[in-house]
């Protein structure tokens, strides 16, 4: 990993990455990992006293970036250095663009640094689990190594260092997960909402400046003094929100003959700088805006825009607020993106083009594997682009591509989310080849994670795949790595997981026992299995993908949820350069009504809509499938139900006997939806559809996949599924005002087919005061016998389609 660079602004040499050889094998925990881009990884045990030894450093010393001094947060900065002295860790809360970023980097450049040292990261679309090994790396000299969960407290018990975490907009539970993996060390959260308290430290609202530092902010901005009673209506409108202050100047600034804006119109202060940036900053912004939520590097920012000094143009925005500073590059400021979409004449970039670059640097030797990593939102954001324009190609290329330097990265947790990804669209796509890489390494993935019966079925299913495809060494590889699946507990000692605290079931990312599994954490069907036993079958030929078409990145229907102080809701398009031309006047439109061509429509092996798919089901109590053989058959009986399963899979537990059961939840599924692109013709105009209101329409979920709510009266929502037996049911959410649930039944499938009933799960929808975001939350209603406990039991989200 690099050492931390000079306090002179830059980033250069801060970066958390890993040392050695990127394309040399990694280590997590008790596994040693050769990452093979083709064929799929292999996994070998590690014999005793061959692990790693990680370093720690002398010097811990990871700054932000050098930003402007903010004004008026003396009493802010005083809380947190107060909280700091007396051992207590600190939470910044409040509404985007009240300056909770300026006053968390600041005060990580100028407060003491504690006994040895400050680090600063940014958590913004990152897991928890991966923020662990960000901190960890910047503490040691790790050698790409990703410890144990029960070895990295151990690794950091005695490490004093004041940790900065910006858009930690996580759980009170994901911010115990982070600093439990560094029990000594004092954390500075920052996020939007207030989840830290009692004995995990205290919280601290920031709120907006007072009216002596925005009349000091707008002097700064304007070079002089403004009109002290417009002084006093802005900062009022604003209520003392640096970032509309610092727009309000820019439209002053960047136009000598105008005065600053009235009151009424601070909070619409986007279109007007729109109407003032010159042609490269326009097109750099709407690249950023393209991307959503996610960071670029002004390398990338340049080579896409044709912008020659793209540092200083981004520099340059986001000092006129439209644009935020990351340490890895730029992201497009709060409420750009939404404005973006509602101006006319703008013309996209061109999808192809962003899909074939991004995936061609992903994959280059050279690439660090880090950046990839840091460059993982922006990867999603395409796939999901190209998925929604009907080009799960791109989709697969692009995933394809970054998978093994995101497993080089040892950040499980974004490389778990891209083959999320990756799987689906390789099945739409007729792409058998990827999907047998896809299945294996997310079979590789939860062998490192420690979730056994996953990591079984998935390996199985890879093997299977590889054989069709004839090709041997990816069978070989799958094979191989069964053998390491971790064993359930009370395994023999000389197994890889026989209860070490080294061994994968305490990996960085993995549950405990009875805690959270990771089956079903992408809604993505693994695809039909065949048993070996009655031979292989002839896969059918899948059609000819259809000619590759330009397809415009434009506004997608479905943005996901927003990451921490950025805009909800779907992201706009850039221009597209001269060599990627397209027909105004064959685009569709998507989503925020942006041209797109999405080109000629790829298959789907996806249910019909309205036909969600909800089951579950998990098989324990056997031996560890060993290889594609006979021993298989148990596995592959589980497989063809999971085969089925999409997203918001719970499980549950029964402690008395140790197996394990998988119930369904009504939630959501794979269900195909109209993407909507038809004939662009502008007449007859359509008549506006009336808002949805409710869980009435469309959804996307955080895990993949969607579902159809239909209004059944009284505050009643239906939607069709199949539960974990393999009926088609109706799941009835019942509820009222933001709030709706609905119960399902938790089978024992420990034998491998449909038992006996072990209780009811609850599924709680509530819907966010946009209207168009809903958290999901699963708990066990009731069981039949003590010791039933939900352990895949985790939080998602659900977004209204547009």
């Amino acid at each position: 990993m690099a050492d931390t660079g000079e306090d002179d602004g830059t980033r250069t040499g801060n970066r958390v990455d890993i040392d050695g050889d990127a394309t040399g094998p990694v280590i997590a925990g008790n596994y040693n990992v050769v990452v093979d881009a083709q064929h799929g990884s292999t996994v070998t045990v590690l014999m005793d006293g061959r692990r790693p030894r990680p370093r720690r450093r002398d010097r811990i010393r990871l700054l932000p970036r050098r930003q402007g001094t903010p004004l008026g947060r003396d009493a802010d900065l005083a809380a947190i250095a107060a909280a700091l002295h007396g051992g207590e860790s600190v939470q910044l809360w409040g509404p985007p663009g009240v300056g909770k970023s300026a006053l968390l980097r600041y005060a990580a450049r100028t407060l003491d640094a504690g006994g040895d040292g400050v680090v600063f990261l940014d958590a913004a679309r990152r897991e928890p689990e991966d923020l662990a090994q960000d901190i960890f790396e910047a503490c040691h000299s790790t050698g790409g190594y990703a410890p144990s969960r029960g070895e990295l407290p151990q690794l950091m018990e005695g490490v004093e260092a004041t940790v900065y975490v910006d858009n930690a907009d996580y759980t009170a539970e994901q911010l115990r997960t982070v600093m439990d993996a560094a029990p000594d060390a004092l954390f500075v959260f920052a996020g939007r909402e207030e989840v830290l308290q009692g004995t995990d430290g205290r919280a601290h609202r920031v709120e907006g400046i007072t009216r002596d530092a925005a009349a000091g902010l707008l002097t700064r901005e304007l070079g002089g003094p403004g009109d002290p009673d417009l002084v006093t209506a802005l900062w009022e409108a604003a209520a003392g929100a640096p970032l509309l202050l610092l727009r309000a100047a820019a439209v002053a600034r960047l136009d000598p003959a105008a005065a600053l804006p009235r009151p009424g119109a601070v909070r619409e202060l986007l279109h007007p700088l729109f109407d003032r940036l010159d042609e490269p900053s326009l097109r750099a912004l709407h690249l950023l805006g393209t991307f959503r939520d996610a960071e670029l590097d002004p390398e990338h920012i340049g080579a896409l825009s044709g912008t020659p000094d793209a540092a200083a143009l981004c520099a340059g925005l986001a000092g006129l607020g439209l644009a935020e500073e990351t340490e890895l590059g730029y992201r497009v400021a709060d409420g750009v993106v939404a404005a973006l979409r509602e101006r006319q004449g703008l013309r996209p970039y061109a999808l192809e083009r962003l899909c074939g670059y991004f995936a061609d640097w992903a994959a280059r030797p050279e690439t660090p594997a880090a950046q990839v990593a840091g460059h993982a939102r922006a990867l999603e954001v395409l796939a999901e682009l190209a998925e929604q324009s009907g080009r799960a190609d791109l989709a697969v290329r692009v995933v394809r591509a970054a998978s093994p330097a995101l497993a080089r990265s040892l950040r499980f947790g974004v490389w778990g989310r891209l083959l999320d990804q990756g799987l689906p669209a390789a099945q739409r796509a007729g792409d058998r080849q990827a999907e047998a890489y896809f299945t294996h390494e997310r079979g590789v993935r939860a062998v490192l994670t420690g979730n056994r019966v996953l990591a079984a079925v998935l390996l199985a299913e890879a093997g299977i795949l590889w054989r069709q495809l004839g090709d041997t060494q990816g069978a070989d590889a799958a094979a191989n790595a069964q053998q390491y699946v971790p064993q359930e507990p009370g395994a023999g000692a000389g197994s890889p997981d026989a209860g070490s605290p080294d061994g994968p079931g305490d990996g960085l990312t993995n549950p405990p026992e009875g805690g959270a599994s990771d089956l079903g954490s992408s809604g993505t069907d693994p695809g039909p299995l065949q048993d070996p036993t009655a031979g292989t079958a002839p896969s059918t030929p899948s059609p000819e993908p259809a000619p590759p078409s330009e397809t415009g990145a434009s506004l997608p229907a479905d943005p996901g949820p927003a990451a921490p102080d950025m805009p909800t809701g779907p992201s706009d398009p850039g221009v597209p350069v001269a060599s990627d031309p397209v027909s105004a006047s064959g685009a569709a439109t998507s989503g925020g009504g942006m041209p797109v061509d999405p080109g000629p429509p790829l298959g789907s092996a996806s249910l019909p809509p309205g036909a969600a798919d909800l089951g579950g089901a998990v098989v324990t109590g056997g031996a560890p499938v060993a290889g594609v053989s006979a021993a298989v058959a148990t596995a592959l009986k589980v497989a063809a139900v999971i085969a089925a399963l999409t997203i918001a899979v719970v499980a549950v537990q029964q402690s008395q006997d140790g197996s394990e059961s998988r119930s369904a939840t009504p939630v959501s599924g794979s269900t195909t939806m109209d993407a909507g692109f038809g004939d662009p013709t502008p007449e007859p105009e359509p008549e506006p559809e009336p808002e949805p209101t409710g869980l009435a329409g469309i959804w996307w979920s955080s895990e993949g996949g969607g579902i159809e709510f239909v209004e059944a009266g009284a505050g009643r929502y239906t939607a069709r599924a199949r539960d974990v037996c393999g009926d088609t049911i109706t799941a009835e959410f019942s509820g009222g005002g933001d709030t709706y649930s609905a119960t399902a039944p938790a089978y024992d499938m420990s034998s491998g087919s449909c038992g006996e009933v072990l209780g009811q799960v609850r599924t709680t929808i509530t819907i966010g005061e946009d209207g168009d975001t809903a958290s999901v939350t699963r708990e066990m209603a009731s069981t039949v016998r003590e010791g039933v406990t939900c352990y895949t039991c985790t939080p998602f989200t659900l977004t209204r389609a547009s």
